[in-house]
């Protein structure tokens, strides 16, 4: 395991910046940046300057401005007018937008995975709903988001739909924020893979339309989730999506 030390970029609080190998440097300050922002160790508004955190790591810019680049692509950063980037918080009506866009799309994903996937095809999927529920019984919730955005890209994946698939994936970002939040809900946690279950069910059974059905409920739980939590000012929910921002600003 890499040793971890402590670096400065733009000027902030430290960033906890692991020690980097000397090949693929994009793809380890990509890796690492974007744990910080999913972690929300880089809050939402934080500035980020290419030369600073550059300087920071101890590397070209080359590299860092290769990451970057790929993370304002992937919605995780905007760029600034006179240089550097912000990282992207969410609005409230980004929140509900984006669940209502995901209930759509997913759902119908699932309904063509039912029409299409081979038999074989369904054991990943189990096996990710047993990795989860290994660690939800270990409490290790940390653990949760990666095995669930895992298990909806092998769903996803089953649909055999190449553009329904990238404009899921637009939204990507997003849906890791709002998943990271309802998963650190061990209750919403329960309820996420009892629905994984269900899910699987139905498409081994060939049912299109009730594991529409499923999917598009599933998700609409979760926006109630968050809003519920937005709506009493949870602090680890409001500062972890919008950062310094009042709830209705806009991005």
């Amino acid at each position: 395991m890499m040793d971890e030390q402590e670096t400065y970029a733009g000027g902030g609080d430290p960033f906890p910046i692991r020690s980097l190998r000397k090949e693929n440097l994009g793809d380890q300050v990509y890796d690492q940046v974007k744990g910080m922002i999913l972690r929300g160790e880089i809050p939402p508004g934080r500035r980020i300057i290419e030369n600073e955190l550059a300087d920071s790591m101890g590397i070209s810019r080359t590299p860092v401005r290769e990451a970057l680049h790929k993370l304002q692509a992937e919605g995780f950063l905007n760029p600034l007018p006179k240089g550097g980037y912000v990282v992207r918080g969410l609005t409230v009506s980004e929140v509900e937008e984006t669940f209502d866009i995901r209930s759509i799309l997913e759902s119908f994903a699932a309904h063509l995975a039912a029409i299409r996937y081979s038999e074989e095809e369904l054991i990943p999927l189990e096996e990710k709903i047993e990795e989860f529920q290994r660690a939800l019984d270990r409490g290790t919730l940390r653990e949760l988001t990666r095995i669930n955005t895992d298990f909806h890209e092998l769903l996803y994946a089953l649909s055999r739909s190449p553009r329904l698939i990238k404009m899921i994936n637009d939204l990507r970002a997003e849906i890791f924020l709002l998943r990271k939040v309802m998963l650190n809900s061990m209750d919403m946690a329960r309820l996420s893979n009892k629905d994984h279950r269900e899910m699987v069910k139905a498409i081994r059974k060939r049912e299109a339309k009730k594991v529409e059905s499923l999917v598009r409920e599933h998700i609409l739980r979760g926006k109630k989730f968050v809003l519920s939590e937005i709506r009493k000012g949870n602090p680890s929910v409001t500062q972890y999506l919008f950062g310094e921002k009042e709830l209705g600003e806009s991005t």
